[in-house]
């Protein structure tokens, strides 16, 4: 192809913005992020701070990014404040230090959130892409995330054209921006294989300050190899389902699927395709993990729509050659099209995310350790569950070599109320909450969930707590949190009578 736009270095690029700009990055974790502008953005940002000069930027991002992106800008100094997601160590550490500040969105809010204008103009869209048209037709890589509201919204547009990433990915897009109230339609999406929208985003040809040339993979590691709990723990949630299909409360055809993203989800889809009470599936999801990959190969998932493609190197490059295979079988939205609300309840999604801690009464911490030092933030797991069919909860039953219970009497942080929350399942069994009161909702969690060295601990608790409607004691509730601060270890909490 002919470049009708002009061909920059990264460093080029970076020079064209300015302190205090507000961009747009495109990308959805790691996957389709940019990677060499970032850098230099990073490169320029420590010069000007060794020069005396202020230099720091607002990032808008689908979700989290690469190390190059989140990374190099939070080693930088560079952010001065940043939404959504985020998962990367040197960010998390910026962010909990009070040097970056961020605030937390569900992720299906971002788009609309932008559009509406309260986090003022977006100066800058910065996307990776595999093609470029002189027409200013943009073909994403693996992911599209919010990328496509921002290229249509921001005032100028840098393109990394990433050559690792095949043209021929062309066609995996389903690129679809709703209007906003009071003009908004309903998403015409009724089975998770429907098409809305249109393969590429075109933008102005005007607005095209400039593209940077690259050949990077994206900066996705593999996944863990499935240990003895988080299998235990995909078992039982492919257990419980496969229960409810016999039961008759799910309908024997099943219903698509949600799954988050890491070494638990993508051991519990794992099971999900070896059980042989699962009948084949549709995922309705955000991230497609190595896992759904094999599912879809194998002919268990039978379609996967998502958000992004987070998968390994060595898994990518399987799909690389056999895109045709995939073609029919896959599509990548924008994130408030893979995570509306609407769409959740429309399709009756099963929905299965992980928490950080879970409470007695089914109250989940999906974001914050010790109630105050943010992991990563809420992502999609709030539009997900809010709006399930079923919504179903995972976590090991501890941590820190058993000084740390994930099951407690009060989350530390509240992300999910027991209203959302239906399953919880642990290695030890799942905890079905649905039409049970709060009490009765706490003993069931102890024996179904928690681990063993904590369940008379916890039946101590509740013995302390016999009054109300949600038998709490707040001199007491976050005395296992305090436990561990001051002495390390849960176990020896001491309750107050």
């Amino acid at each position: 192809m002919s470049l009708s736009f002009p061909t920059l270095s990264a460093a080029e690029a970076a020079a064209l913005i300015q302190h205090s700009d507000t961009i747009g990055f495109g990308g959805f974790t790691a996957a389709g992020a940019c990677k060499e502008i970032p850098i230099a953005l990073a490169a320029r940002a420590n010069a000007e701070h060794a020069a005396g000069r202020p230099f720091r930027l607002g990032i808008l991002t689908g979700a989290s990014t690469g190390k190059s992106l989140d990374g190099a800008l939070a080693e930088a100094n560079a952010i001065e404040w940043r939404t959504p997601y985020q998962s990367d160590p040197s960010l998390r550490k910026a962010i909990n230090e009070g040097r970056a500040r961020f605030f937390d969105l569900h992720l299906s809010s971002v788009q609309g959130t932008v559009r509406s204008g309260v986090l003022g103009k977006v100066n800058w869209a910065i996307v990776e892409a595999c093609d470029v048209s002189p027409n200013g037709e943009i073909t994403l890589t693996t992911s599209v995330g919010a990328s496509n509201t921002y290229l249509r919204l921001a005032d100028k547009v840098l393109i990394e054209l990433n050559a690792y990433h095949p043209k021929a990915l062309a066609g995996f897009h389903d690129l679809y921006e709703p209007q906003d109230a009071p003009n908004r339609r309903e998403i015409p999406v009724y089975k998770p294989n429907d098409r809305v929208g249109t393969t590429t985003v075109k933008v102005d040809p005007k607005k095209i300050a400039g593209i940077v040339l690259t050949n990077r993979p994206d900066e996705i590691g593999g996944f863990d190899e499935a240990d003895p709990v988080t299998t235990k723990i995909g078992e039982n949630v492919a257990n419980f389902l496969a229960g409810e299909i016999r039961s008759g409360r799910l309908p024997a055809s099943f219903l698509p699927l949600q799954s988050g993203v890491g070494n638990i989800a993508n051991a519990v889809i794992g099971a999900l395709g070896s059980n042989p009470g699962i009948p084949p599936f549709m995922m309705y999801t955000e991230v497609i993990q190595d896992s759904v990959i094999d599912l879809v190969q194998s002919g268990k998932c039978t379609f996967a729509s998502g958000c992004s493609l987070t998968v390994s190197k060595d898994k990518l490059a399987e799909m690389y050659k056999n895109l045709e295979f995939f073609r029919p079988r896959m599509v990548l939205r924008p994130q408030e099209i893979s995570n509306s609300p609407e769409l959740v309840r429309r399709l009756g999604l099963i929905t299965i995310n992980t928490a950080i801690e879970v409470d007695l009464f089914g109250n989940v911490n999906s974001t914050h350790i010790m109630g105050d030092n943010l992991m990563n933030g809420i992502g999609g797991s709030g539009d997900f569950t809010r709006n399930a069919q079923i919504s179903i909860y995972t976590c090991p039953s501890a941590a820190k070599k058993g000084a740390i219970s994930t099951i407690v009497p009060l989350v530390s942080h509240m992300d999910h109320t027991e209203h959302s929350v239906q399953i919880v399942v642990t290695e030890h069994g799942v905890a079905d909450l649905r039409g049970k009161a709060p009490l009765d909702r706490a003993q069931h969690i102890i024996e179904q969930c928690v681990h063993p060295e904590y369940r008379d601990l916890l039946r101590g608790y509740l013995a302390l707590s016999k009054k109300g409607h949600v038998p709490q004691t707040l001199q007491n509730a976050f005395k296992m949190h305090l436990a561990f601060l001051e002495q390390g270890d849960m176990r020896k909490v001491q309750w107050q009578a």
